[in-house]
């Protein structure tokens, strides 16, 4: 079975946020993008947020000028659709979290999109790599697949999340 591989980090090094997801699902990887399924709630609560609209490069331009990076927890792994459930555990790969932070020193807040992402980072990622300045906040998934809550729950969890550490 084939290895689904991420994506590089969008980030600059001034970054306060890091966004999290478990490994980009299948129509993100065909496009290219991260949360490229229309479907997925991600890019709606970013327009809703911080006026973050327009075509790829410039929704990727807007979270760096507001200091969000975004990446996934996994570098790759063996999962056949795009389910997190799908994801074949004894063939993940993390990413390079030391690397990452070593170089983003001023990141402030790790929010995971979804549980899977928190659980992937609890299992394969050393607890050290977070300096003592860095929280974490588990927040709902923007999957379609995540249907229990609405839009606008989710987008009111992304909001009290988010916009504290950027102010």
């Amino acid at each position: 079975m084939a290895r689904s591989d991420g994506f590089p980090p969008v980030a600059q090094a001034d970054a306060r946020v890091l966004v999290l997801g478990s490994l980009p699902g299948q129509k993100s990887i065909a496009e290219q993008q991260y949360y490229a399924h229309p479907q997925n709630a991600f890019w709606p609560i970013m327009r809703e947020l911080f006026g973050i609209d327009g075509d790829y490069r410039s929704r990727r331009e807007g979270l760096t000028t507001r200091r969000i990076a975004l990446w996934d927890v996994l570098a790759s792994s063996v999962r056949p659709g795009s389910m997190d459930a799908d994801i074949r555990l004894h063939s993940a790969q993390a990413n390079d979290f030391k690397s990452f932070f070593e170089v983003h020193t001023q990141i402030r807040l790790v929010a995971f999109n979804g549980k899977k992402a928190e659980q992937l980072f609890a299992r394969f990622v050393d607890p050290a790599v977070l300096a003592d300045t860095v929280v974490t906040a588990g927040l709902p998934s923007t999957s379609p697949a995540y249907a229990a809550m609405p839009f606008s729950g989710k987008l009111s969890a992304w909001r009290e999340a988010l916009l504290p550490p950027l102010r």
